[in-house]
Formats: structure tokens, C-alpha cells, sequence
């Protein structure tokens, strides 16, 4: 079997680079029987086919292998004639059916071998060296009729039917033909000058492009590397010189001025490389790959590891992409032209020909990229490749690959998202994951993310844990949770347990409206409702109307009032809700609140059932309400009303009261005595028009000056002045006396005669 590498291994490697830029490639050494003749033998030369490999050697041998490096039988190795060469094999070609295999050596010997036919076969000696020899690449033609040789001419070889060959020199050559390739009509091959292009068809050659000599160096000592990347690309590798060629019609224009070739060699792009060129082949339509050899030497002056490079070319410029430099065996020893490239350009395959080692370089397939991506923790880009190009990798499992290596670096959060975007709906593998969160106490970072809908439902001790790790850690984000998640994703009654066990006096209102949510979860709603009265939550209102929880209140009527007085009563005075009896029983332990109670009532209803339980209140909290109230009422004891009265002194109130029973006199020597309102006085007996009343204001009046002329100024239509005049005694000093009593007499005269007038005449006085 093959051997199988990592690139980074210690046989074929490449040297990561800093930022770990991934791979292109996978390498693949070859061994099996190739092994055994590599420890012999030296490889000089290969031809890559599709269905097999053919390598020349330092003995003069050729081999056939299959990819895997088993050795295939075939008449190169058992026909009946020895096609060997008796010292190194320079170049080997193979046409494209995969029947006849060229060789040639410096023991200036040519070999057309069929591999399983020997119908065509050639042995030509030219008796000196031979660098290059090309099959006819035509799949119509009958195979290994047709060839060219290059010796220090460009030879093409035809058999005809008689099975004889017939030679035409294509071209003679400047020193030596050193490379050939053929594709088609075309014919690139390199000399000591330059490249030529020959056109089979035309008989002609398209030109030649000279090559500029390296520094120090001679051009003939380079190996020329062709590539034809399809029917008229040609790609050139030569030192450290890349040319990309179109081989193009020329238009009419240019045929029709000039006596030239109707196709022309374009080259479109040229370019330097930083090594020295093995060999070349196209990756995409403006990428290469390149085998290369460094320029520099190493402290010992031996060769530094060859290079497998991916080239980007524009017009004429070119950038790396990547390089892998690869530990070959032996690469120490080796120079430039002891390396070659074969490629099958279909399959992106490419293999590296050392002396002593072959190695297969593939394109990193999904899979490949994949492994390497995770194995280097860039996992984003993993699930992107997975995404787009599929695999046998699940996006799954490196998404959990993804997820632990968040855990890791505690990137929590990056690690929670990440569930939510590829954990979807799938019940036991949230549960998975959340466990690791929980390991790491880190279940409140993953809480915004969990699955709390129908359709994908956890199991209940999940969400139970994660409200206990924001109990213990966050009350704030444990009461938004208790808001946000359906009461049916874990067990009420565990979390009130857990609150209480739990309870801290700095997160207590949290905590306290946590616990009202549940009881009204649990339908609990007098427990709810002594959570919202303690957390002084003026919504407990709305919650009483929403779930009719009027017969939940009786106990908390004082702390609903506490709370907000002017909606506690609307709730209290709702029709048929709670009766008065109720709330008054509740509020006899706080007389302010009754009162408030009581005063609020009577403005509602009419019956006056509590109005002797008001006087008292008023009396207490607001003696300015009582009088109003004393005289609009008949709901009252008047005789408790008057101890009340007395007791606190509330004279006018005592006056209202004593007259409403009867006790004139004693209500009027408290106007006289206590009030002191000669105004009031007079009002009062003009109310009661009582002549005993009257005297006893006169005999009271005339003691004082000022007192008497009010008097006689307000007596008019009730009292004879003559007998309020006839109490002042003589003597007495009374200021404006005089004028009052002529403006009483005349006022009483004139009153005098307005009745006897209206007795005569009454309908007189009327008009």
C-alpha cells in the first residue's frame, strides 16, 4: 500500500507558516514495489498516464507501476526483447491511449515499446545522446506510428503501411533539442537559443522565443518544462522564467501583409519565480502549480528542501498563493533538473518525481479541508465548507467540536449562540449541551437561547437549573426569566421552595415579585396578592378586577389602603364586591383609615348606616366636616353627638345640637359666653323668635357699649326698642347711642305704619 503523510510529517512536509494559512495539497508517498527499486536504482525520468506511471532510471531500466506503486506487467518488462538502455533514461513519453511508451538515453538509443503489442515497436540507435522523444498525442492515429526525436535537429519519424519509417527534420537546433512536447499539430520544443513552436500541419515553424541566459549560469544546463494545459495553451517553465502561451489564428489582416504562418505564438503572461523551475502544470484557468528548487544553498552548501508553489498570474505578474516546502528523501543532494512534475490535469493530481522518492500531491478535498480546518481550531470556516461542498463531516459534529473549544477559552456567550444557530429543535441535543454550561455554572449565559417553545420542549429540570443558578447569582435575571418563560417548562412549586431556601434581604423586592408571578401561576392569588401589597406594586389593583379576587381581600384592605388610597376605595365601593360591614370589621384597628373609609362611603351611599360612628371621626380628624355633616344627617344619636361636642369643645356644634333639642337657652348662654358672637347670638334668637331668648341677649347686651348698639341695629323686626332702651341704665356711657336709637325709633315707626296701612288696605300695600 501507499504510505500516507500529513504534510507537516518528517518524510513530506511543509513548514507552517505563522498564521497557519491553509493547505492547498495532501501528499501521498509512493511505495509498494516502487520501494524496492528505489533502493537500487535512481529514478531519472517518468510520464504520468491516468492508468499508470513509467519511470526511467539512473541503470538505464524502465518500470511500470499503477498509481498505488505495484508494479504492472507488461512487455517493458517481460516482452520478448530487452528494451533497456545501458545508461540513464533521459525522457520518457506515452501516447494518449496508453499502448506504446518512448524512451531515449545518452546511450543514444531510442525505444518505441508497446506495452501489450509489439507490432509497432522501434529500436533506433543514433549513436550519441538523445534528450527527447515524443509520441503522436493523436488518438485517431494507429499508435506509435509517428514520433519526433530531438538530437541537434528536430526529427519527426512516420511507418508506413510497409512498415517502414520515414524521417522529415522538422527543424534544426541551436547546440541541442533538450525538452519536446507535442499536442495536436503542435510541436513545442526547446533548444540552446529559445523555444519554437512547429505546426505539423503547415510544415512550418511558428517562430522562435529566446530565453534569456541565467546569471552565472549556462541555459542549455536547465531542464525546459512544457505543459500543454489544453489544445493551444502552452505553458513554459525554463529557470526561473514562466510564460503562458496561446497559440492563436492570425486574422486576415496580418496573413494577407506578410507571407506568415497562419497561427502565431502569443505569449500572454511572463514571469519570474523566486527558485529555479522542475516543473509546471495548471491548477485553474489563471493558476499554476509549480515544482521549484530554491535558489540558495544551506550553511553547508547543500540544496534546501524543492517547493510545491500555487501561482496566481495576471498579464505579466504573478503571486504565491501558497508554498509547501517538502522534505524529499535525499532532497540535500539533488538540483534543480533531478526533479520533475507529471500531472493529470482531469484529476488535479500531481505527482513529485525525486530520485529517490515519488510523492502524489492532491487537492485538498472537503473532507481533507475539513480535518485540517478543525484540527487548527478554525472551525467557522469548517462549517462554511461543510455548508457549501457537504462531506462525510456533519456540520453537527463540528459544531460541537466548535461549542467545547468556546467552553474552553470561556468565550460562554459565542458558545451559546452557537447552539442556537445548528442545534435547532432537537430536544436531547440541547440537553446535551446545555449540560456542559451547567459543569461550567455558565447556564445563564446559554438561558437567552434555550428552546421554550412547544416544538421543541425540554425537559423540566433543565430550565429548573438555570433559574437556580440566576437565584444564586443574579435575582434580577432570575425574576426577568420567571417573566419571560411559560410557567409550564418546570415545576412552580420547586422554584417558590427554592426562592424561600434561597431568600436574600437585598433582592427582596426581586425576589418577592418572582414569588407573586408564581402563586399566580399556581392560582394562588391571596398569596400573589400579599407578595404585590408587599412590594407596595400598585398593579395588586388591576390583578383584583382581572381575576376577581375581591373575596381574597378582606384581610389586606389596610395595606391596600397603605398602598394607594383613591384605588382602594374604587375597588371597596365596586358594586356588591365587599359589603361595608366587611371593610369597617377590617378597619376598626386603625380609626384614620376608617374614617377616610367612612367619609369616601358617605358620599356614595345615602343610608347613613355608620353616621354615628363619623361624628366620632370627624370630631377626631377633621372637626371641620362635623358641623356640615351634624345638619345634614338624621343618622345619629344627638345626645352622643353633644358628649362628643363637649367633650372636645366644639361650641357651635354644641349650640347646633342643644337647639335641634330643645335647649335653647343653654345653646344661647354658649354663644354669649364661650362664642362671644353678638352676630350668632342675634341670628339664633331671631331663628327661635323666643321672647325669653330675646330678653336674656337684651340683659346680656346692655353691659356692654359696644354690644348694645349691635343689638339695637338687629332687633328691628323682632323686639320693641323701647324695652331694650329702658334696661340702659342712667348714666351709662354708650358712644353713637343717640344716633342708633333715632334710626331705631325711626325704623320701628316706619315699620309701625307700613301694618296699620296694610291692615286697611292690604291690596294697596301690595301695589
Amino acid at each position: 500500500m501507499a504510505e500516507q503523510d500529513a504534510v507537516n510529517n518528517s518524510d513530506t512536509e511543509t513548514e507552517s507558516t505563522e498564521d497557519e494559512i491553509e493547505p492547498k495539497f495532501k501528499y501521498q508517498r509512493i511505495a509498494n514495489d516502487l520501494r524496492k527499486i528505489l533502493n537500487s536504482d535512481v529514478v531519472t525520468c517518468s510520464a504520468v498516464h491516468p492508468k499508470f506511471l513509467i519511470f526511467g532510471t539512473f541503470l538505464g531500466r524502465v518500470y511500470l507501476f499503477d498509481h498505488q506503486g505495484n508494479s504492472v506487467t507488461s512487455h517493458l518488462s517481460d516482452g520478448p526483447n530487452d528494451f533497456s538502455h545501458t545508461v540513464a533514461v533521459n525522457h520518457i513519453d506515452v501516447d494518449a491511449k496508453a499502448e506504446y511508451v518512448a524512451t531515449c538515453s545518452d546511450d543514444g538509443k531510442v525505444n518505441i515499446t508497446g506495452l501489450f503489442s509489439d507490432e509497432n515497436n522501434q529500436n533506433l540507435n543514433f549513436g550519441k545522446s538523445i534528450k527527447a522523444v515524443a509520441l503522436d498525442p493523436d488518438t485517431k492515429a494507429v499508435a506509435g506510428k509517428r514520433f519526433v526525436v530531438g538530437d541537434d535537429k528536430l526529427t519527426l519519424y512516420e511507418r508506413n503501411f510497409l512498415k517502414k519509417l520515414k524521417t522529415t527534420v522538422l527543424s534544426s537546433a541551436e547546440g541541442y533539442v533538450l525538452s519536446v512536447c507535442w499536442n495536436g499539430s503542435f510541436v513545442a520544443w526547446a533548444s540552446y537559443l529559445g523555444v519554437r513552436v512547429y505546426d505539423l500541419n503547415e510544415k512550418c515553424s511558428l517562430g522562435l522565443m529566446k530565453w534569456e541566459e541565467p546569471v552565472n549560469a549556462r541555459l542549455e544546463n536547465f531542464r525546459c518544462n512544457f505543459r500543454w494545459s489544453n489544445a493551444t495553451t502552452l505553458l513554459i517553465g525554463w529557470v526561473d522564467t514562466i510564460r503562458i502561451c496561446v497559440i492563436r489564428k492570425r486574422n486576415s489582416i496580418e496573413v494577407a501583409s506578410r507571407d506568415l504562418p497562419g497561427f502565431i505564438v502569443d505569449p500572454i503572461s511572463t514571469f519570474q519565480t523566486t527558485f529555479y523551475i522542475s516543473g509546471l502544470a495548471p491548477l485553474t484557468s489563471n493558476q499554476l502549480v509549480v515544482l521549484g528548487c530554491p535558489k540558495e544553498k544551506d550553511a553547508e552548501r547543500k540544496s534546501l528542501r524543492p517547493v510545491l508553489c500555487v501561482m496566481e498570474y495576471k498579464l505579466n505578474s504573478s503571486e504565491e498563493i501558497c508554498t509547501d516546502s517538502l522534505s524529499l528523501r535525499g532532497y540535500q543532494e539533488y538540483t534543480v533538473n533531478d526533479y520533475s512534475l507529471g500531472c493529470i490535469i482531469e484529476e488535479n493530481r500531481y505527482f513529485i518525481v525525486a530520485p529517490k522518492d515519488i510523492v502524489v500531491a492532491g487537492l485538498y478535498e472537503t473532507d481533507d479541508r475539513v480535518k485540517w480546518l478543525v484540527d487548527h481550531r478554525k472551525f467557522e470556516e469548517a462549517m462554511e465548507v461543510i455548508s457549501t461542498h457537504g462531506g462525510s463531516w456533519s456540520l453537527l459534529t463540528v459544531a460541537k467540536l466548535y461549542i467545547n473549544h468556546l467552553l474552553a477559552l470561556n468565550q460562554f456567550d459565542a458558545a451559546a449562540k452557537l447552539c442556537l444557530r445548528v442545534l435547532g429543535n432537537k430536544k436531547s441535543l440541547w440537553e446535551e449541551e446545555v449540560f456542559k454550561f451547567f459543569e461550567r455554572q455558565q447556564l445563564r449565559s446559554v438561558s437567552a437561547y434555550l428552546p421554550t417553545s412547544d416544538d421543541c420542549k425540554l425537559d423540566p429540570h433543565i430550565y429548573e437549573l438555570v433559574l437556580y443558578e440566576y437565584l444564586k447569582h443574579d435575582a434580577k435575571g432570575f425574576l426577568n426569566l420567571i417573566k419571560e418563560w411559560p410557567s409550564n417548562l418546570y415545576n412552580c412549586a420547586a422554584v417558590i421552595n427554592a426562592i424561600h431556601d434561597n431568600f436574600r434581604k437585598q433582592n427582596a423586592n426581586e425576589l418577592l415579585e418572582a414569588l407573586a408571578i408564581l402563586y399566580l401561576h399556581q392560582r394562588d392569588y391571596e398569596s400573589a396578592l400579599r407578595m404585590y401589597l408587599k412590594l407596595q406594586n400598585a398593579d395588586v389593583f388591576e390583578m383584583i378586577r382581572r381575576y376577581d379576587l375581591y373575596d381574597s381581600i378582606h384581610k389586606m384592605i389596610i395595606p391596600l389602603i397603605q398602598l394607594n388610597r383613591e384605588r382602594a376605595f374604587k375597588v371597596l365601593f365596586e358594586k356588591n364586591k365587599i359589603s361595608p360591614e366587611i371593610v369597617v370589621q377590617q378597619l376598626e384597628q386603625n380609626q384614620e383609615y376608617l374614617y377616610w373609609y367612612l367619609d369616601a362611603l358617605d358620599k356614595v351611599d345615602k343610608s347613613g348606616k355608620y353616621h354615628w360612628k363619623l361624628v366620632n371621626l370627624y370630631a377626631k380628624y377633621e372637626p371641620q366636616k362635623l358641623l356640615p355633616f351634624l345638619k345634614r344627617s338624621n343618622h345619629y344619636p344627638m345626645q352622643e353627638a353633644l358628649d362628643v361636642c363637649k367633650r372636645e369643645l366644639f361650641y357651635p356644634e354644641m349650640v347646633y345640637l342643644l337647639g335641634q333639642m330643645g335647649n335653647t337657652i343653654e345653646a344661647l348662654n354658649i354663644i354669649i359666653e364661650k362664642i362671644q358672637d353678638i352676630e350668632m347670638a342675634i341670628e339664633f334668637c331671631k331663628e327661635h323668635n323666643d321672647s325669653d331668648l330675646w330678653n336674656i341677649l337684651i340683659d346680656e347686651s346692655v353691659k356692654e357699649p359696644t354690644i348694645v348698639l349691635k343689638l339695637l341695629d338687629g332687633i328691628v323686626d323682632y323686639v320693641d326698642p323701647v324695652a331694650v332702651v329702658e334696661k340702659i341704665k342712667l348714666g351709662q356711657n354708650i358712644p353713637g347711642l343717640r344716633d342708633a336709637v333715632v334710626k331705631l325709633l325711626w325704623d320701628y315707626r316706619l315699620q309701625v305704619q307700613i301694618r296699620k296701612s296694610a291692615q286697611k288696605n292690604p291690596m294697596g300695600v301690595l301695589l
